[in-house]
């Protein structure tokens, strides 16, 4: 059975097809007489039956299109925004995170876990230096943590806007000063970092060490945009993308 052509906008016949006569009839007596009237009611059956596969299909139509250009669109957004003068001035700003790096030792994502076995996932670049190099602050933001406990180790947390990082396994301590601030110190490196100050970008907040979980001098960098752990390796791409 060949489907009728639609000659009209499918909106069209789903409004007009409110206005048609009923199917049926309006009582139970021409309802009677029409059940044994198929060459009346059969074909009107049928058509229906067309119309509604046919105004479906329109609308399926419809609202693929619809997602289908809104994706593009913001597909299309995202992809021209690193390409402004403003984002690619904005990365080129950044600073590289450490002195005397020699290698990466472990990307972020799963991996076999060095000290407690099985497959974890790592939240964070490891960064491969001579005990203690200095790191430098990546980007200007505020100090929000510093600790020396846990696998982090002597550790630095400073906000960046969206951007928080995660500077672990420094030498150094933290020191509770009489006020009931936190500072973290280095006095070799001579480092001194109160948690609520500004640190530029470059600036030097630590120095390489093996506090915490490890089993060799690295630098753990950990990256979170809008409170979501990011790859640290596609940042510094971009860094060094906008440096040319």
């Amino acid at each position: 059975m060949q489907h009728p052509q639609l000659s009209q906008p499918c909106w069209w016949l789903i409004l007009r097809d409110f206005n048609d006569e009923p199917y049926f009839g309006k009582n139970l007596k021409e309802n009677h007489n029409l059940a044994y009237s198929s060459s009346k009611v059969l074909p009107r059956v049928l058509e229906m039956r067309r119309r509604r596969y046919f105004y479906g299909l329109c609308l399926t139509v419809i609202f693929a299109l619809a997602i289908f250009v809104t994706l593009v669109a913001d597909i299309s957004s995202r992809d021209s925004a690193p390409a402004t003068a403003e984002s690619v001035a904005s990365w080129s700003q950044s600073s590289f995170p450490l002195e005397g790096f020699t290698r990466y030792t472990s990307p972020f994502g799963y991996r076999q876990h060095p000290r407690g076995g099985g497959r974890r996932f790592h939240y964070g670049l490891d960064l491969a230096a001579p005990y203690g190099s200095y790191i430098r602050n990546w980007w200007k933001g505020t100090v929000v943590v510093a600790e020396d406990k846990g696998a982090c180790g002597s550790h630095l947390t400073i906000k960046s806007g969206a951007w928080t990082a995660v500077y672990c396994h420094m030498k150094g301590n933290v020191v509770v000063e009489a006020d009931g601030s936190r500072a973290f110190v280095d006095k070799e490196g001579g480092i001194l970092i109160r948690v609520g100050d500004t640190v530029e970008t470059g600036q030097r907040i630590g120095r390489v060490g093996m506090t915490g979980s490890t089993t060799g001098p690295h630098l753990h960098w950990g990256l979170k945009y809008d409170g979501v752990w990011i790859d640290p390796a596609l940042v510094l791409k971009a860094g060094a993308d906008a440096m040319g």
